[in-house]
């Protein structure tokens, strides 16, 4: 087994994924980097604009805002978030990311531990734009789900 390099990865490096709403960009994943913990990328959600419901049965995700105006629902429950805030969000709490503001909104995730295959780690509880208008994106190659 060859050791794990330090690699960087630059956001342009990355497809987006629009599947679910917003632009969600996996970074650091076990595909780009050799990750075996878990994976980082960046959600960037346009005002008005969502990521659908959804819940992780095998990981945590910890969740940090960079800018704009988001209000997250956890089991139906509407929390605001703002700026350098910081939110985790535990196994099998539903979760929707809205934008509510009027600007750009970007937040970091992290997800950890890796599930064992990645249709064990994000179970979708709602239906997309994307999905409902029958042009859901191909599967993501990394496996990264949020």
């Amino acid at each position: 087994m060859t050791p794990q390099q330090a690699r960087i990865v630059h956001l342009d490096d990355t497809s987006p994924n629009t599947r679910r709403g917003g632009d969600i960009r996996a970074v650091l994943t076990p595909t780009s980097v050799g990750a075996t913990s878990g994976f980082m990328g960046l959600a960037i959600i346009q005002p008005g604009e969502q990521i659908a419901e959804h819940y992780h049965p095998y990981s945590e995700e910890f969740v940090y805002v960079v800018s704009g105006s988001l209000e997250v629902d956890l089991d139906g429950v509407s929390h605001s978030l703002r700026p350098d805030q910081g939110l985790l969000v535990p196994l099998d709490v539903r979760h929707r990311f809205r934008n509510v503001g009027t600007e750009e909104a970007r937040m970091v995730f992290h997800l950890g531990p890796l599930a064992p295959r990645p249709e064990m780690g994000h179970v979708d509880t709602e239906e997309t734009e994307h999905v409902q208008a029958g042009t859901m994106a191909p599967p993501d190659p990394a496996g990264a789900r949020t």
